[in-house]
């Protein structure tokens, strides 16, 4: 029969285990997805270059025209570029991406 420490430690490890398995919870069901869409995200921006379609996070979609540290010129129309921060290119498009989005 346990003597009264070892019964208080047992119970207080079950009393813990349902916040313990909401914690995981929460790390696999958000925190985890919402890194590895940033670190995506981090890395499509950083491998931007010129002639790739992008969303910009206004909505707006243009073609990169020059591509420089921090910053890249997006031609939103004909003759209409525009200076923009990297980080707020919300997508960046590949045309052989598209294109075969469309065929399927």
């Amino acid at each position: 029969m346990p003597t009264g420490a070892e019964g208080g430690a047992t119970a207080m490890i079950v009393q813990f285990l349902p916040l313990i398995a909401i914690v995981l919870l929460f790390y696999f069901l958000i925190i985890r997805p919402q890194s590895q869409r940033m670190k995506a995200h981090q890395a499509a921006v950083a491998g931007i270059k010129r002639g790739d379609t992008v969303v910009l996070s206004s909505g707006m979609i243009g073609k990169v025209t020059r591509v420089e540290d921090a910053e890249v010129n997006v031609e939103i129309a004909p003759s209409v570029n525009v200076r923009v921060v990297k980080s707020m290119v919300a997508e960046v498009r590949n045309r052989p991406a598209i294109a075969a989005n469309d065929k399927g």
